[in-house]
């Protein structure tokens, strides 16, 4: 089944993802409807850069609309009546998650509830849940398959996306609502959030001012392009879903490159290909990181046909000369 022509409400579309997923939407034809409430955790002025850019690719309507706010995320459901939501809106980052757990919990897990209530209310057709590989924790068994029962999150951030894909199960179960959870691993390219490493590290490198190296460097992450990324959503979207042994319609699909590299050869990589030598600070290790992720992205393959096919060095490449064209996302 195509999605094209149909109404899709995205959340989070201003973002970094979602942006240039909502520009391939439009150019498939949907009808797009795009929920954002531009918080402040990276300035809305990027946000506002994003919604531009979309705006190059097709008409679509916007609503500044926080989705924790029920009584105004319910009248733009009711007005726009979607056939699917794609929910990537959420409180973002390991990190802050723990110093701000409660912010967390309320954007990422109430929020994804009022969205799967309004699913049920308004007779939405497909629920698509952009998760975290977080989920998986300091898990010993890699590579990460969707198969593992024994999931432990350790940080906030990875528990409130935890939560919410149980929440999708449960409103699958009692509701019938399909339900498709995305787990999204190590994603970069141009827009990226200025919290991430990629970006960082090369607003770093090419101001020639000290990169933070945490811990030995021999963490290692399955960085993603994300056009391979959006690729993937949107195999989700028309993806007949099948439901389950127990005829729940619900599934979980990881999103990765399949191929994690440690963080000393992604800084050895970024030196090469900016031509610049990066002054590394070393530092003790941080809470809630984990030493490992690695999508086994066989499910995903074999079910949605998906296939990354932007090798590190290539998305990068496209990364940097992104970064350094003139650009207000690339204001520091």
């Amino acid at each position: 089944m195509s999605d094209r022509g149909q109404r899709v409400l995205l959340t989070g579309g201003a973002g970094f993802i979602g942006s240039h997923l909502a520009e391939a939407l439009l150019r498939r034809g949907s009808q797009l409807v795009v929920v954002d409430n531009l918080d402040s955790f990276y300035p809305s002025t990027w946000k506002e850069a994003n919604l531009e850019e979309i705006r190059r690719a097709g008409i679509y309507e916007f609503h500044a609309v926080d989705i924790c706010e029920m009584e105004q995320l319910g009248q733009v459901v009711a007005r726009t009546r979607p056939e699917v939501i794609i929910h990537l809106a959420a409180r973002a980052g390991v990190r802050p998650s723990i110093e701000q757990p409660c912010l967390y919990e309320r954007v990422n897990v109430a929020g994804t509830l009022n969205l799967l209530e309004l699913c049920r209310q308004f007779g939405v057709n497909k629920f698509i849940f952009g998760s975290s590989s977080s989920v998986y924790g300091a898990t010993s068994r890699s590579p990460f398959s969707e198969d593992q029962a024994e999931l432990r999150p350790i940080s906030p951030y990875a528990a409130t996306k935890l939560a919410g894909e149980m929440l999708g199960y449960t409103y699958a179960h009692l509701f019938g609502l399909p339900v498709i959870c995305l787990r999204f691993f190590t994603v970069y390219g141009p827009r990226q959030r200025p919290d991430l490493a990629i970006r960082k590290f090369t607003t770093l490198i090419e101001a020639g001012k000290p990169v933070p190296i945490f811990g030995d460097g021999s963490t290692a992450r399955d960085y993603t392009y994300v056009e391979d990324i959006v690729a993937g959503v949107l195999a989700a979207l028309d993806y007949e879903l099948q439901p389950s042994s127990g005829g729940v319609p619900f599934d979980i699909f990881n999103l990765g490159n399949s191929h994690p590299i440690k963080l000393m050869e992604l800084v050895e990589l970024l030196e090469s290909i900016t031509g610049r030598q990066a002054i590394r600070d070393w530092r003790p290790p941080e809470p809630g990181d984990v030493p490992l992720t690695w999508a086994d992205i066989s499910k995903a393959r074999r079910l949605l046909g998906y296939q990354p096919t932007t090798s590190l060095e290539e998305g990068l490449t496209s990364f940097v000369n992104w970064y350094r064209a003139p650009n207000p996302l690339t204001r520091k």
